[in-house]
Parts: C-alpha cells; sequence; structure tokens
C-alpha cells in the first residue's frame, strides 16, 4: 500500500514539473519545475526499492540466506539517490546562478525577452 502511494506521489511531482517546463515563462518557475520533476525522480526511485516488512541486507541469525531475496531492502536504490540529490543540489545552484546572470543582463527572468529573433 504505501509503495502504491510513494510511487504515485513521485510519478504526481515528476508530471507537475514537465508541466511546469512546458507552460511557464518565467526562469525561476522553470528552475523549480525542474527541481519538482527531481525529486519526483528520487521519490520513485526509492519507491522501487521498497519491500513491504523488509529488513536491512545483512545476513545473521534474523536474516538467513534462503528469505534474503524475498526480504531484504535493496540498498542500491537509496545510494544513487543520495548522489542524484547531491548532484541535483549542484545544477540547481547553477541554474539559478545563470538566471542572476541573466537578470543581470536583461533586467527580467521572461523568456520571452531572450528568444527574440536576432535580425
Amino acid at each position: 500500500m504505501i509503495s502504491t502511494v510513494v510511487l504515485a506521489t513521485g510519478l504526481t511531482l515528476i508530471l507537475i514539473g514537465i508541466w511546469g517546463t512546458l507552460t511557464q515563462r518565467n526562469i525561476l518557475r522553470i528552475v523549480i519545475a525542474f527541481s519538482l520533476i527531481g525529486t519526483g525522480t528520487h521519490i520513485f526511485i526509492v519507491a522501487i526499492g521498497y519491500v513491504t516488512s523488509g529488513t536491512a541486507p545483512i545476513i545473521d541469525r534474523g536474516l538467513s540466506t534462503s528469505e534474503a531475496p524475498m526480504r531484504a531492502v535493496d540498498p542500491i536504490p537509496s545510494a544513487l539517490v543520495v548522489t542524484a540529490i547531491v548532484i541535483g543540489l549542484a545544477v540547481t545552484a547553477m541554474m539559478l546562478a545563470f538566471a542572476i546572470r541573466l537578470y543581470e543582463a536583461r533586467k527580467t527572468l521572461s523568456i520571452d525577452a531572450f528568444t527574440e529573433s536576432k535580425g
């Protein structure tokens, strides 16, 4: 049950982020939309690695070798998400730095000011 709710939440955030990148004309809103896509992806990946009533993947008295494939939680998705969060933070910082530079150049954050024809 919880995995389905978390999967749906992740997919909803991804869809909201895609909608935001396609419909918004303000650069800051687009940066926020990209962040929503990243957060939704992180939630989705963690939900894929979730095992109901799972335990840490440590073979001992509490978890035998025969039941490990069914009960052990896969640590790889969580490790990948931690790495992706750090990378996403750096990418977001770079996008915001570019937004500041664009604002200094044109005194606006509207994409329409940057897509004018060079004729």
